[in-house]
């Protein structure tokens, strides 16, 4: 699958892939300037580029939403912002992005990827709130397009993959923190979470050592870490979830998970947790793979149930 990009303007663009009907616009996130930026001329972004498909971001510095929408005769009204993985260092921008957005898409549901600047002290006053930030205008983008769109805006859900999954259950618990100014009242608060092999606590013992390192540094205060510990930050308004984690995973522990859940019947949050025996890490959509491979049809189902 090859992409062609077309260049409009300096705000909008539009990229066609090949062998589908799906169109893509891309939107930058941050028009009046990005929140507590630090110009900084070396910090330059990376895009990685494999076949003509952009496979991995780094060095974020222009945060944008790339809007996938499905035909409005499928459209359901759903609409999923979509967090690509990478432990906070890079965008794994392919199978947690592009191939997300067009499952959805089959499925009459518009998947809109952000692409999320990462932490970094060199261009941020506060790194731990960076992405943060970039989910919330995110959130609150779709809400203030939703009509234009064609989105439900009570059905507007968040998907994260690891470290993206960290950020998807961060904006599910810190979606009111007043992380920048607001100059509207469109809340930011996802109507659902779809958090996939996520990474969800900063408790050294089971967290993913890269992942807390670059979001709150090598020594983080207790505070940085019981903030950034999102298990312990849930709350009675904590949007439901559906989760996905393997046992074997060794790179997050399916721990994270687990105690996510946990908190969430705690607030009696109607959620679903899958634990797979075997997939590792990193799978995606898990085609052709050992059980995880189910998880996608198990999460429509569930969006379907649920009313979303």
């Amino acid at each position: 699958m090859k992409l062609r990009v077309l260049i409009i303007s300096f705000l909008f663009s539009t990229i066609f892939l090949v062998n589908s009907n799906a169109q893509v616009t891309i939107l930058h996130l941050w028009t009046d300037g990005i929140p507590g930026l630090i110009l900084n001329d070396s910090y330059v972004e990376k895009a990685t580029v494999n076949e003509g498909i952009t496979t991995r971001f780094e060095k974020i510095t222009d945060p944008a939403l790339y809007i996938y929408l499905p035909p409005k005769e499928n459209a359901t009204g759903t609409a999923v912002l979509i967090c690509p993985g990478g432990g906070y260092a890079n965008l794994a921008f392919n199978h947690e992005g592009y191939a997300i957005a067009k499952w959805l898409n089959d499925n009459g549901i518009a998947g809109i990827i952000l692409k999320y600047r990462l932490p970094s002290d060199a261009i941020m006053n506060d790194k731990s709130i960076g992405p943060l930030q970039d989910a919330q205008e995110a959130m609150r983008m779709i809400r203030r397009n939703a009509s234009k769109w064609n989105i439900d805006p009570h059905k507007i859900g968040v998907i994260g993959f690891s470290a993206g999954g960290h950020l998807a259950s961060t904006l599910s618990t810190h979606y009111a923190d007043n992380v920048y100014v607001v100059k509207d009242t469109v809340s930011a608060r996802p109507d659902f979470s779809i958090l996939i092999y996520p990474v969800i606590t900063m408790d050294a013992s089971f967290t993913h050592a890269g992942s807390r390192k670059n979001l709150i540094g090598e020594n983080p205060s207790e505070d940085a870490v019981k903030r950034f510990s999102n298990e312990l930050q849930i709350t009675e308004n904590t949007p439901p979830a559906f989760m996905v984690h393997s046992a074997d995973d060794n790179t997050v522990p399916v721990k994270n998970s687990i105690v996510y859940y946990e908190g969430l019947v705690k607030y009696r949050i109607p959620s679903e947790l899958h634990i797979f025996q075997k997939g590792g890490h990193g799978y995606g959509l898990a085609s052709n793979r050992d059980t995880q491979s189910a998880w996608p049809d198990l999460c429509l189902k569930w969006m379907k149930i649920s009313g979303f």
